[in-house]
Order: C-alpha cells, then sequence, then structure tokens
C-alpha cells in the first residue's frame, strides 16, 4: 500500500540543520518524525567548500506517536489556564536563553551592542512562530558581512545551541540595525520588476541563487499575481527563484 504520509526532503550545510527546518516547515517536534539521512554530507563549517547534507522527513503515523499517561480529569477552564500558563512559561524560558546565548557570542567577538528578543507571529496557522533577536549598537557592519553571510552564520549558530538546549527546533531571525528588514524590501521590489519583465516578454525570469529565507520572501510577495508563478530550482548554494508567466 503507498505510503500518503505527508514528508519533505530538505538540503541544508548539516544534517542537524536539515532536521531542525524541516521541523520548523512541517510545525512538528522532531520526535513526531521518522528522519531518513540521504546524504550526510561534508566538509568544512556552514557547508563551505563541501556537499550538502540531505535528509527526508515523515510525518509519524498516529500509532507511531508516543502515548500519553493518563491524567485527572480538569475543567476545560482549569485545562485552559494550566495550558496557557505553561506556554508562558516556555515561551519566556525561550527568550531568556535566545538572549543569553547572542550576548555570549556577541562577548566571544568582542563586540559591544545591545540584544532584544521577542516573539513574532506565524505566517500561517499551525507553523512554528519565529523567535526575533535585534541587535542594535555603533559600526555593527562586521556582524553582518558581505550580503548578510556572516549574519546568517550566527543565525544557524543561535539557531543549534537555542534548540539544544530547549531539546525542539526554535524558528530563530535575526538583524542588525535593520538590515534584514531593508534586505526584505530591496527583495520584495526586485521580485514585483522581475514578474513585469517576466508576463511583458513572456519569459521565464532567474533570480540570483539566494538562502532559503530570502527564497521564501520573493514566493510570499508574487504567491498572489495571477500572472506568474514562482518555483525553486538548483541545491545547496546555487538553488534560486524562477518567476514564470501564466498562459
Amino acid at each position: 500500500m503507498k505510503d500518503t504520509r505527508p514528508s519533505l526532503e530538505i538540503i541544508a550545510p548539516t544534517v542537524d540543520e536539515a532536521i531542525a527546518q524541516g521541523a520548523t516547515e512541517l510545525g512538528l517536534p522532531e520526535e513526531a518524525l521518522e528522519i531518513e539521512i540521504l546524504d550526510e554530507g561534508g566538509g568544512g563549517l556552514f557547508g563551505l567548500g563541501s556537499r550538502q547534507a540531505r535528509v527526508r522527513l515523515t510525518v509519524r503515523s498516529a500509532e507511531g506517536q508516543p502515548s500519553a499517561a493518563p491524567v485527572a480529569s480538569e475543567s476545560p477552564a482549569e485545562t485552559e489556564d494550566r495550558i496557557e500558563d505553561t506556554d508562558l512559561d516556555e515561551e519566556a524560558e525561550a527568550l531568556r536563553i535566545t538572549r543569553d546565548t547572542v550576548e555570549e557570542l556577541l562577548q566571544r567577538m568582542n563586540i559591544q551592542a545591545e540584544v532584544d528578543a521577542y516573539w513574532g507571529e506565524a505566517d500561517t496557522p499551525g507553523k512554528i512562530k519565529p523567535l526575533h533577536v535585534e541587535i542594535h549598537g555603533d559600526d555593527l557592519s562586521i556582524l553582518i558581512g558581505r550580503r548578510g553571510k556572516t549574519l546568517s552564520a550566527l543565525q544557524y549558530i543561535t539557531r543549534l545551541i537555542v534548540g539544544k538546549e530547549l531539546k525542539r527546533p526554535v524558528s530563530v531571525m535575526i538583524d542588525v540595525e535593520g538590515y534584514r528588514e531593508r534586505r526584505e524590501q530591496q527583495l520584495r521590489r526586485l521580485a514585483r520588476r522581475m514578474a513585469t519583465q517576466a508576463v511583458e516578454t513572456s519569459r521565464t525570469m532567474s533570480l540570483e541563487p539566494m538562502p532559503a529565507y530570502e527564497r521564501r520572501i520573493v514566493h510570499i510577495e508574487l504567491r498572489g499575481d495571477p500572472q506568474v508563478e514562482t518555483l525553486s530550482v538548483g541545491e545547496g548554494k546555487r538553488r534560486k527563484v524562477t518567476i514564470v508567466p501564466k498562459g
């Protein structure tokens, strides 16, 4: 019988990052997923000059989920209050750990800056809420790096450390002096301009290779456009968005 359970293949610099990224996209904890390592990858830190890791994540069936121990019955109001209090405690703990982690990393880099952490809203129901970190200070361009590579590395390390501390994946998004917001606006304008060209010339337009979060911005910006559709093509660091005119 054909397996109809939802599954997802993820390519990332390491197996751990691929698993965490896939769990985030599926909106599920890692223990709710069957993990198949298709390629362990290899090479240097952050995947530079190396082969990317590739994993397949499949949602466990209901029978495969760990069963919960029976508990005493509670009224709906008591249950709701207990869950809400627990969620608030866990969210506060995640904020503290994330803020402390970033502050320690900056200290090790001999960088003086202020760190603020707060929860954002999930883009769609069922997705994990992003945990935003804002870094403010003087002359922090060293934290951004060329085309945001240093910032992406800092974000990646933070996700790994925080996820290990909390024993669950966390979607940490780090910004330095509004860099990501400016970059997002730039990508949105680029997406619109390229979509217009695709329609006017009736040709598929390809953008430059981008990391996953930047490709996602382009997809979201154009997903409501009835004249074009977007696709991600390529593998690893060569993966990019193409804009295809309809009709």
